[in-house]
């Protein structure tokens, strides 16, 4: 058997199959685009038949590539966070679309629970908000508003779980599980407890029957179905995408950060074995788990990032590639006064405010593409600077930032993050450190690495520094008409 490593990414906009070698290098890909349902504003669905079909059809790709499974040491996974899929556990049909971590539609769910005065309670015990972003309340809308769904409960077949959990029930043909990092989205996890709480599912509305065992990040967690690939492969990774890219990014001492510029933001600072406490609205979470033992990170999350360099090409029309954005950016000396407050989604940490949408300001008859593509790249450094005085408010100031994610490959913005942070911005030549994270998780889990550290020395790869050059007047008059285009949302 080969010592090589299948990771499955299964993302927001895509799902993928990686593979990769002991020493991190990539030697095959495969991937599939996801379908994007919007039933109405706010509202964000996939189909779960899709995510599962089209990950195993990239899977089988790969496999085939590698020259057959007796290549593949171990199986990773790494998955688009908070979406939730209801599925019936006797028949593994899904019975409903998934809802995706985007997905506004308990906003006054969470509202009540706010105003009821749970709040204070839920992120003392899982380190989250009340807000639609998280898992629990999706389950709890797909139990009150889906006929198939609440039947299945009735009758004690409903399972209800996150992205990889979804996927280990498919490769596995039965097993049930979530690995602790995903757990720790749905707010029905304690950060130190072991499993699902009772009390939690009660206040939620979710059925803790209805749920998985909570398992390691990395170990021998499960096993694929010996049809799927001639050959039952062990799964030995499994962990969220932003945990994964944290590992990727090798940020596994305390006060390491990295950031991901994907869909959305996602910034994570290692808290080593302590629990993280935010006094200004960030989150913890559970970063990765062995043998029952945890590591944690405080987070911070942005709802749109690359989301929004889409809207300006699909929607608007503005641009015609994702990659155009830096030609037009270097184009002119500034954005002419235009700034864009991203809010199309609602705005994440550290403010929290489900009800915000966004807005372009400073609009002028001499403001084009150029200005507000450039406006658009400069909102990235502007919403993590937000992210950055949250972090540095709950002792946790950044010395060097980590980049990676699809928008991390675009120089121009890399250089505006260093220069509106002020601190060393590190992008590893090897970007897809999401996915480089899960392998070294599996790889780690399967033995073919003796400590995620030993797996880091020998998977990561060279890095590129950008190093703050702004002026400090610059930089102010910046970040005065960020907080000005803020406050009109």
């Amino acid at each position: 058997m080969g010592e090589q490593i299948l990771v499955l990414d299964a993302g927001t906009t895509s799902t993928r199959a990686m593979l990769f070698g002991a020493d991190g290098a990539l030697h095959h890909m495969a991937q599939r685009a996801l379908t994007q349902h919007y039933p109405r504003p706010g509202w964000v669905e996939h189909d779960a038949g899709e995510i599962w079909q089209r990950t195993l059809a990239c899977a089988r790709e790969v496999v085939d590539k590698a020259g057959g499974a007796d290549a593949v040491a171990a199986i990773g996974i790494t998955n688009q966070r908070e979406t939730v899929v209801a599925w019936d556990r006797n028949t593994g049909e899904p019975l409903s679309r998934a809802i995706v971590w985007q997905d506004r539609r308990t906003a006054d769910f969470c509202a009540d629970l706010r105003e009821a005065g749970h709040e204070a309670e839920i992120q003392r015990r899982t380190g989250l908000l009340l807000d639609p972003y998280f898992s629990g309340t999706k389950m709890r809308w797909l139990i009150d508003n889906d006929a198939a769904v609440r039947a299945a409960a009735e009758r004690k077949a409903l399972a209800l779980g996150t992205v990889e959990s979804w996927l280990v029930f498919q490769l596995s043909r039965g097993t049930f599980v979530s690995d602790a990092s995903n757990a720790s989205r749905t707010l029905l996890l304690p950060l130190d407890g072991a499993q699902f709480d009772t009390a939690l599912c009660d206040l939620i509305g979710v059925p803790i029957s209805a749920l998985g065992l909570v398992v390691d990040t990395h170990g021998a967690l499960a096993e694929t179905s010996a049809e799927l690939f001639g050959r039952a492969i062990p799964v030995c990774g499994l962990a969220g995408d932003q945990q994964a890219a944290t590992v990727g990014q090798c940020c596994l001492s305390p006060g390491e950060t990295k950031a991901t510029y994907g869909t959305g933001a996602f910034v994570l600072t290692n808290q080593g074995n302590a629990l993280p406490r935010s006094e200004h609205r960030l989150l913890g979470t559970i970063l990765t788990q062995r043998g029952g033992v945890r590591r944690y990170a405080l987070e911070g999350s942005v709802f749109v990032a690359g989301s929004l360099i889409q809207w300006l090409r699909d929607t608007l029309g503005l641009i015609s590639t994702a990659s155009e954005t830096e030609a037009l950016a270097r184009s002119i000396p500034d954005s002419g006064g235009v700034t864009i407050v991203p809010a199309l989604s609602g705005l994440g940490a550290p403010h929290w405010r489900a009800d915000a949408r966004g807005v372009i300001a400073g609009l002028s008859f001499a403001s084009g593409p150029a200005q507000i593509a450039r406006a658009a790249l400069e909102a990235m450094a502007h919403q993590t600077h937000d992210l950055a005085e949250a972090f540095a408010a709950d002792g946790t100031a950044w010395q060097t930032l980590r980049i990676d994610g699809g928008m991390s490959a675009n120089d121009w913005m890399a250089q505006d993050l260093a220069d509106i942070l002020g601190v060393t911005v590190e992008r590893p030549d090897f970007v897809e450190t999401t996915a480089l994270g899960a392998a070294m998780l599996a790889a780690v889990g399967a033995g073919i690495h003796a400590s995620l550290e030993h797996a880091a020395q020998t998977m990561r790869g060279k890095v590129r520094r950008f190093e703050p050059a702004m002026a400090a007047g610059t930089r102010a008059e910046r970040l005065a008409r960020w907080r000005k285009a803020l406050a009109a949302v």
